[in-house]
């Protein structure tokens, strides 16, 4: 007969109680022992619900304090030496310095993993980096579960992709040398998991979802051979893609079994049992580890019969992924929308579509009569779904059938455009701003609270609000900066606070799922076409342009943004989705330009990580996404300027696309790297407006000035001085004013130092 298991669940908890046990530890309010037990009781509870579910396996070591990544190389001893911590004594708090920074140190590098929200830390990678003997997490974590039944399934990222998602410091010219030394540690690690009595490991790859170099599709035949004589059986799992073209060598692997994604991918299961070594184990994931749609089961089992005739008890059903990308439990959504609460499956839910799947394909379990049962109401919700009028709007529609290239080009070129802009904004050499939130204070979120659950009226909240722009405005002029924002203090998130007020939206009210560290969003769920009743941010923009002379930015989520942050309808194309959400913004800048907010900042953070894994599909994909945002961009008059914010990507290789955004001026992540992503624009001569980061806001610690000053001039040496601007890396919504107060205070004097030390004279920006 088939198994059953998932590849991960949520480690945050169904509360969110391993951030807000994080969060007090970091400040000083809980001692280390109650941190480690709301750990171990998050992992209590995922191996209760995976057995309450009836999983034959029970995923274990899916649990991290920060990130899996992270967590891998403190399991191997190869956290970046310059954090000082010796692999044998890591404790909790080296581990969580690599991943925030200190006073001395940076933070480790952060970018998305894969194609998702998610967050990890890049693994640094120098002629000196050692693998050895590290921390005992995984193995604690394995007993625990092994006192409660021997169907323990331990995951632990794979040695190959551990290399491959790190970065060459130091003069390290080829990270692939350091795979022995690895092995190594892998091997050490494998066979500790044998002696404590583990049979199957899954050891997850995902890089072979990537267009990877021959040389490292070339290094998994050898490092796995070394695993297998000391290994227990080992899943290898893929995900997040068609993994196909190695076919071969996944079946020639010394390993017991395979993986695939049969959500993002679903003919390569077929294709791969075609041709499957009778020895092993395929293991199908049919139930979206990504998204909230519950699974069509019909459809499903549709795609496993074939399989489980071949395969019989060597077929494995699973979730295509982690399900730590999805919100923990659907139970606790008691206020949500009652029609689309039937639509949806969170984490708890997928664990029992995927059991209930694999007894289905038992003649004797399909006939009984709850497995019957279950998928007749599933049957039911997938046709109401279809069928329901509220998926459709026709007006929409309308909008959409009208739109024309004309819709997608500002009327002048940049040049034009800039000179208009510099005529009422007169900004000196290397302006100053930030890119939108300022901190979100216990005042703030209890004020939110208590007006959404109607404890406060709308007007003593309206004031509340107002009194946090005033606040903001003040300190803004206070630090000297040019172009202010107005705090975004009524926003909760900067996704799900648009997903509030358009339609098309539902918004969950426990669906909290982890972007890195604490860090944790609610991402709003599409399930209509989308449409503006009403303007979203005029109120609270305008109301700031009037408290000062500076310019005053209206912030503004881009529709790319909103499509990836948000769990999107599965009905419908993304270009589609995402153009509607386009037309819907563009009516919102209107609204901000004709109140008289003309500096408008559209963020489109998540552009690059919506990119295919596949660089053959990247074309089709930035052609929509970039006009997308031109069509909500697009129609202003020349002297509005339009600013967009990314953060945490690698830019290299999409510069044309970015290009063609023809935002008057971008403002990236640069500080934890130094300024690296400059090279990438300098040599592409990107043309218009840049503003990288010189301050790293997702570290608490607070840069000196000459350390922002030299950030400084290291971008002038790649971009010219009338087209640098001077910003954080990000929005400041999780910091506190008085960390604000010395980094904000500081990188509007290394700006004003700079240009006194350079000659730069407060000339136009455009001159």
């Amino acid at each position: 007969m088939a198994q059953a298991h998932v590849l991960g669940l949520p480690r945050i908890g169904a509360q969110r109680e391993l951030k807000f046990a994080q969060e007090a530890f970091w400040r000083g309010d809980m001692e280390i022992m109650a941190l480690q037990a709301t750990g171990r009781s998050v992992r209590a509870a995922n191996r209760a619900a995976q057995r309450a579910a009836g999983l034959d396996w029970i995923t274990v070591g899916d649990f991290h304090w920060y990130d899996q990544v992270l967590s891998t190389l403190a399991l191997v001893g190869g956290l970046p030496g310059r954090f000082g911590a010796k692999p044998e004594a890591l404790t909790l708090t080296d581990y969580f310095t690599a991943a925030r920074g200190n006073a001395q140190h940076s933070a480790m590098e952060m970018t998305k993993w894969f194609d998702t929200n998610y967050h990890y830390l890049v693994p640094e990678y120098s002629p000196q980096t050692r693998f050895g003997k590290g921390v005992d997490w995984l193995f604690e974590e394995v007993a625990e579960a092994l006192i409660e039944g021997t169907n323990v399934k331990p995951v632990l990222l794979g040695p190959l992709s551990l290399l491959f998602l790190g970065k060459e410091k130091g003069g390290l010219e080829d990270r692939l040398t350091l795979l022995p030394d690895l092995i190594t540690q892998y091997v050490r690690v494998l066979s500790r998991l044998k002696a404590q009595g583990v049979t199957w490991v899954q050891i997850d790859e995902p890089i072979f979802a990537l267009d990877l170099p021959v040389r490292w599709r070339d290094a998994f035949a050898p490092a796995y051979a070394e695993l297998a004589d000391v290994a227990p059986s080992l899943l290898l799992t893929t995900y997040f893609g068609d993994v196909s073209e190695h076919a071969a060598l996944l079946a020639s692997l010394p390993v017991a079994g395979v993986h695939l994604d049969g959500v993002r991918a679903p003919q390569q299961l077929a294709a791969f049992a075609a041709c499957w070594p009778a020895d092993k184990v395929l293991s199908a994931g049919v139930v979206d580890g990504r998204n909230v749609w519950r699974c069509d089961l019909a459809r499903a089992r549709a795609m496993l019969m074939p399989l489980a005739e071949q395969l019989g008890e060597r077929l494995w059903v699973a979730s295509s992924c982690s399900l730590m990308h999805c919100p923990v439990d659907l139970a606790s959504e008691v206020g949500l929308d009652k029609e689309v609460r039937k639509w949806l499956a969170f984490a708890v839910q997928k664990l029992g579509e995927v059991a209930l799947l694999r007894r289905s394909l038992d003649p004797g379990e399909f006939a009984s009569a709850d497995v019957r049962a279950a998928f007749v109401a599933d049957g039911t919700a997938q046709a109401e779904r279809r069928t329901s009028p509220r998926i459709h709007n026709s007006v929409v529609q309308k909008r959409l059938a009208a739109l024309t290239d004309a819709d997608a080009r500002r009327s002048s070129a940049y040049p034009v455009r800039a000179e208009a802009q510099q005529a009422w904004l007169k900004l000196p050499v290397l302006p100053t701003t930030t890119i939108g939130s300022f901190p979100q204070t216990p005042a703030i979120r209890s004020a939110r609270a208590d007006f959404k659950r109607r404890a406060m009226t709308h007007l003593d909240y309206l004031e509340t609000m107002r009194a946090q722009i005033r606040l903001a405005i003040e300190k803004q002029e206070a630090y000297g900066l040019d172009v202010l924002t107005h705090g975004e203090a009524e926003r909760n998130d900067m996704v799900e606070y648009f997903g509030d007020l358009l339609w098309g939206f539902v918004i969950t009210e426990h669906g909290w799922v982890q972007s890195y560290g604490s860090r944790c969003v609610k991402p709003p769920v599409i399930y209509g076409d989308v449409y503006l009743p009403e303007p979203m941010t005029v109120t609270w923009s305008a109301y700031a342009q009037k408290l000062t002379d500076k310019p005053v930015k209206g912030m503004l989520t881009g529709p790319v943004t909103i499509l990836q942050w948000s769990f999107v309808r599965d009905d419908q194309s993304r270009e589609l989705t995402a153009l509607q959400i386009a037309l819907a913004l563009r009516e919102e800048v209107a609204a901000l330009e004709k109140a008289g907010v003309r500096v408008i900042q559209i963020d489109e953070p998540a552009l690059r990580e919506g990119l295919p894994l596949h660089a053959n599909d990247w074309p089709a994909y930035l052609a929509w996404a970039v006009r997308a945002f031109r069509v909500c961009s697009s129609g202003v008059a020349d002297d509005t300027q339009i600013h967009t914010h990314m953060c945490y990507s690698e830019f290299q290789d999409i510069l044309p696309s970015i290009a063609a955004l023809d935002a008057d001026v971008i403002s990236i992540e640069a500080a934890r790297s130094a300024m690296e992503l400059l090279g990438a624009f300098e040599a592409f001569e990107y043309p218009n407006e840049i503003g990288p980061g010189v301050y790293d806001n997702h570290s608490p610690r607070v840069p000196s000035q000459a350390e922002v000053e030299r950030l400084i001039e290291a971008a002038l040496a790649r971009i010219p001085a009338e087209r640098l601007w001077v910003n954080p890396d990000c929005g400041l919504k999780t910091r506190d004013w008085a960390q604000l107060d010395g980094a904000l205070t500081n990188l509007v004097a290394a700006a004003k130092a700079v240009r006194e030390r350079l000659g730069l004279t407060a000339t136009a920006q455009a001159a």
